[in-house]
């Protein structure tokens, strides 16, 4: 058995927080498939098995089962000394940047593309026009910030970056906009991210894709 197993699934961009960092620190890891879209993370046994909020990701490690994406970014950094912040500051930086992520970008972005290709109806059209103002505002944002240096905090790649990648290497005809297209920096350091040894596309990292029908 694999070091480390990944409760996820392949549409999942808080699951590809944690996968992609497990790749890229080079970890003995293995995904299991959460079947997120016939209800599992909303079934008894896996909230008293697995994770009593319902969610997907969890980090299984030995005994520990961690969820939330941005607890097992910090562990992993912290077990590898990857993509780990520098001192005092810079885990507050970096903690300061993934609540911001998870609240304001990726924590939109989710929401948005999963009201418009998996949710039955779709989202209501005053919904949607609410969740892409507040998309675009907060990616720009992000955008303003990359203009400083290449990456969220500073020359070298963090959590905080793993962080933001979470939706952003979905297929843009997903969202029905293209997020590279139209925020320059944030292209350029999605191109920085890609090339780091062990990127790979959500689909390819984890399973569940295509989901059913």
């Amino acid at each position: 058995m694999a070091e480390y197993q990944l409760y996820c699934f392949a549409q999942s961009g808080n699951a590809y927080r944690a996968a992609l960092m497990l790749n890229l620190i080079g970890a003995d890891w293995q995904p299991v498939f959460v079947d997120f879209f016939k209800g599992e993370t909303r079934t008894p046994k896996y909230r008293a098995e697995i994770n009593e909020m319902g969610e997907a990701p969890v980090l299984a490690h030995g005994a520990k089962k961690l969820s939330q994406s941005g607890v097992i970014l910090t562990y992993l950094a912290e077990r590898s000394g990857r993509f780990k912040p520098d001192g005092e500051d810079g885990r507050l930086e970096a903690l300061r940047w993934i609540i911001f992520d998870n609240q304001k970008v990726n924590g939109f972005l989710g929401p948005y593309r999963f009201l418009k290709n998996f949710a039955k109806p779709a989202g209501d059209p005053a919904v949607m026009a609410f969740l892409k103002g507040r998309i675009d505002g907060n990616l720009a944002i992000l955008d303003k910030r990359l203009t400083k240096s290449p990456f969220v905090l500073g020359n070298r790649p963090t959590i905080a970056d793993i962080s933001f990648c979470a939706y952003l290497y979905y297929p843009a005809e997903e969202f029905g906009f293209d997020i590279a297209a139209e925020h320059n920096n944030i292209a350029a350091w999605l191109d920085r991210m890609k090339a780091l040894p062990g990127w790979k596309h959500p689909y390819e990292l984890m399973p569940g894709h295509p989901p059913p029908k």
